[in-house]
């Protein structure tokens, strides 16, 4: 009788262990569960946060003064940059002024649109374009026109910068809007002389609140 008693203890205590084991194995596999959706969750957010408002800063510089402008602003967004390369590079005998050279030619034709070197694999993941550039006889160099029209624009945020002695970006500015879709939105843009401080750019992101 004894044994049978002891017996039957003996197998009480294997269940109840059993039972235990498999309630902490339970509660185990709960947590790594729950460990895996918040490492999932935050991957999700990471991913999300990957791809939010992205700004691209493209520009065109033949004697690096928009260059220059252009690296600051990359700079101080943290954002990507294009150079527009001209498949046929200009020479200085091209950008001299009043000597009937390439440039003048180019500035005279409103249809003249230089090729272009290389482009942008994936403009659809930017939002807002900052599209620098110098001024030629008072528009943008017609190479712009090139890049606008190689694109789809629509529905993203366009923001021109221009560089130049005197003459100020607007109507060079308005004269591009029509190359792109009515659905863009173009902000006003600034021009900057040669030699401005990276200090002064900064302000002018911080006016126009692209970040």
């Amino acid at each position: 009788m004894r044994k049978i008693v002891s017996l039957l203890l003996s197998f009480g205590m294997i269940f109840t262990l059993a039972a235990c084991g498999q309630s902490a194995a339970s509660e185990k596999q709960a947590e790594i569960e729950m460990e895996t959706e918040a490492s999932e969750s935050v991957s999700t957010e990471e991913q999300e946060a990957d791809v939010s408002t992205k700004t691209l800063v493209v520009y065109f510089s033949c004697t690096g003064t928009t260059e220059l402008v252009a690296e600051y602003i990359t700079e101080i967004l943290g954002a990507d940059s294009y150079q527009i390369v001209p498949e046929n590079p200009y020479t200085e005998a091209d950008l001299a002024y009043y000597t009937n050279g390439r440039a003048d030619q180019e500035q005279d034709d409103p249809d003249a649109r230089p090729a272009i070197s290389g482009g942008v694999a994936n403009m659809d993941a930017y939002d807002t374009i900052i599209l620098g550039f110098p001024i030629w006889h008072g528009q943008a160099p017609r190479i712009i026109s090139t890049f606008l029209e190689s694109y789809d624009f629509s529905g993203k945020t366009i923001v021109p910068f221009c560089t130049s002695h005197s003459s100020g970006v607007g109507s060079s500015a308005d004269n591009l809007q029509s190359l792109c879709a009515e659905s863009v939105e173009w902000r006003d843009g600034k021009r900057f002389e040669s030699g401005v401080s990276k200090e002064s750019v900064q302000k002018w992101i911080e006016e126009i609140g692209i970040e």
